[in-house]
């Protein structure tokens, strides 16, 4: 039997590999833009498709999903900000809790909402808690929910707020600086949030230079998110994938 979308992760998370997703935003990515990602990725392998935003404004997530699903292997999460962006063609879901702040519609009121659709839906619920980091400017998530970012310079914060997490039941964390942001997540915090818990650890936002990805993968992040910088420059897909392959390749040697 196959494993399943958390097992698969977890078991990575366990042997010390490190993952590559990517984040697509559906307002920002046409057919023509995900086409030439997706041969990218056949190149250039990645772990994950996430799917979503925090403002989806058009149709196009359904048809986006359905073309990643048509012509990809990779999995397909949905990272979703409303109980609206639901779509039972996705492999799973990360089912945001945000316990960086504390607006309960974004805690646990939208979930309420999603409940019955994803009960009878067959995504993979990954239950996770997600941390908005401030990194030097207002993001689009911080304003949509209505609450304040975790401080930059604060890992002892952060790391008891994944610790809540994870005693409450929640299987992964995820650092996030939002898209935009001017820096990405500091690795104390990246390193404070992994002593801190024994779930998978997610980190994205300002991830745009190799260093930064290095850095991050070193401090304890499990998988790294990278989004605009690959609508800016699709080679830089090439980039991520090589820091993951490297950094997998120094822990199981062939």
């Amino acid at each position: 039997m196959r494993n399943s979308l958390y097992e698969t992760l977890n078991n990575r998370r366990q042997r010390g590999q490190k993952s590559l997703a990517v984040l697509l935003d559906p307002d920002q990515l046409d057919e023509a833009g995900c086409r030439h990602l997706l041969a990218l990725s056949e190149t250039h392998p990645i772990d994950y498709f996430f799917v979503g935003g925090s403002l989806v404004m058009n149709t196009h997530q359904a048809s986006l999903i359905f073309f990643i699903k048509r012509n990809s292997p990779v999995p397909v999460l949905l990272f979703p900000s409303h109980s609206l962006h639901l779509d039972t063609q996705a492999d799973g879901i990360l089912l945001l809790s945000l316990i960086s702040g504390r607006n309960p519609d974004f805690l646990i009121g939208q979930h309420v909402v999603a409940a019955p659709l994803l009960r009878a839906s067959s995504l993979e619920i990954l239950p996770t808690g997600y941390m908005l980091v401030d990194t030097g400017r207002q993001t689009t998530a911080s304003y949509m929910s209505g609450t304040t970012p975790l401080p930059h310079d604060k890992p002892s914060i952060a790391a008891c707020t994944a610790m809540a997490g994870e005693q409450l039941g929640l299987r992964l964390m995820y650092l996030d600086g939002g898209s935009g942001a001017m820096y990405p997540v500091a690795p104390a915090m990246i390193r404070a949030v992994r002593e801190a818990v024994e779930v998978p650890v997610i980190v994205g936002g300002g991830i745009n230079t190799t260093e930064k990805a290095q850095a991050a993968l070193e401090a304890g992040a499990d998988v790294i998110v990278v989004g605009n910088q690959i609508e800016k420059a699709p080679q830089f897909l090439a980039e991520m994938s090589g820091v993951i392959q490297s950094f997998n390749a120094v822990l199981d040697p062939v």
